[in-house]
């Protein structure tokens, strides 16, 4: 992707004043190619404008984090988390409230911002296909739903996390206005309808191998890998009706030993050519408004935030406040 697109600026030119008061930090995140591109384009980018070393370490873990915060001993200083635990997190006091003198609010999605957290990117799940491996392609929620008219196996994301019983929702009928409070009776049952044809995917690189052979002709997956997946020459239809937003948000965990470097950090990896640069190398959308405005026209046209018309906003808050107790439901529901 990164060799077809243009990037107004090449380096992010977040400087910081005056030496810093810590010369090195911890940021935490998933792993694979998204903490490669974080490590390249933010951290590297930071360490040379700022003097400050930044340490790769992960996967994100919410039970250390949560360990680490009870026993005062963090040793982390800026963590990638999913959104809704963000939320989760930050109302129990596991994190640090964002010092926004350091970090520009006001150049940022305000869908993705809270008091502790900011968003790290967002992205969509959308419905995948490989059309060299079927007669016909799923459009809709419905469509991926539809045994009869689309067999065969489908993929969908393992764990439980916003996007999936939206889709069932969705797919049963119900508007996208009106999704929460998520009706998981309504949203079982119709999982039930295709649960002996679902083939569960734990990470971007499994839904792509599913997808590439066919294993999993169709499925629902996040748009970054499709992106990437077509790039490898893989005949791949993206369908973006009722895309379903979640994102990634980036917080610092209580106590943080480099809270003020963490600050920074933030501040540089939110910054527009830094999020133009991870969104061009990944294809999930920044979350600093001014970032689209420095990448390539027709790369912009792949990313979520181009893609408003029909999109499904998941409820961070809502997600948040029942993400126990659908995880509880989710994962007893899966062994069965």
């Amino acid at each position: 992707m990164k060799n077809r697109v243009a990037i107004a600026f090449l380096a992010a030119t977040v400087g910081f004043a005056g030496s810093a008061a810590a010369q090195e930090m911890v940021f935490t995140s998933w792993g694979g190619t998204t903490q490669d591109a974080q490590k390249t384009y933010w951290a590297e980018s930071f360490t040379t404008s700022s003097g400050i070393k930044v340490t790769q370490d992960g996967p994100t873990d919410y039970g250390k984090i949560k360990a680490m915060v009870e026993s005062g001993n963090v040793t982390w200083d800026v963590v990638d988390v999913e959104g809704d635990y963000a939320v989760q997190a930050g109302n129990a006091g596991l994190l640090e409230k964002l010092d926004f003198s350091v970090i520009d609010r006001s150049k940022l999605d305000p869908r993705f911002v809270t008091d502790y957290s900011v968003g790290s990117f967002y992205y969509s799940f959308v419905i995948g296909c490989n059309t060299d491996a079927v007669a016909e392609c799923p459009k809709t929620w419905a469509d991926l739903f539809d045994t009869a008219k689309f067999p065969g196996k489908r993929t969908f994301y393992k764990w439980s996390a916003p996007g999936v019983v939206e889709a069932a929702l969705l797919a049963d009928g119900v508007p996208a206005d009106q999704l929460y409070p998520l009706d998981l009776d309504r949203a079982f049952k119709k999982l039930d309808t295709i649960k002996a044809d679902i083939i569960w995917w734990d990470s971007g690189a499994q839904s792509q191998q599913l997808l590439a052979s066919a294993e999993a002709p169709f499925g629902s997956f996040w748009n970054g890998r499709l992106t990437a997946l077509a790039e490898t020459g893989v005949s791949v239809e993206t369908s973006w009706t009722n895309n379903i937003t979640a994102a990634d948000s980036l917080v610092v965990p209580k106590g943080a030993k480099n809270k003020e470097a963490a600050m920074k950090f933030i501040a540089a990896a939110t910054s527009g050519p830094a999020q133009a640069q991870f969104a061009t190398e990944t294809g999930y959308a920044p979350i600093n408004l001014e970032a689209s405005a420095l990448m390539d026209a027709e790369l912009r046209k792949t990313l979520p935030d181009m893609q408003a018309e029909t999109q499904v906003n998941a409820d961070m808050s809502y997600w948040a406040e029942h993400r126990d107790e659908i995880g509880t439901r989710w994962y007893a529901w899966q062994a069965e």
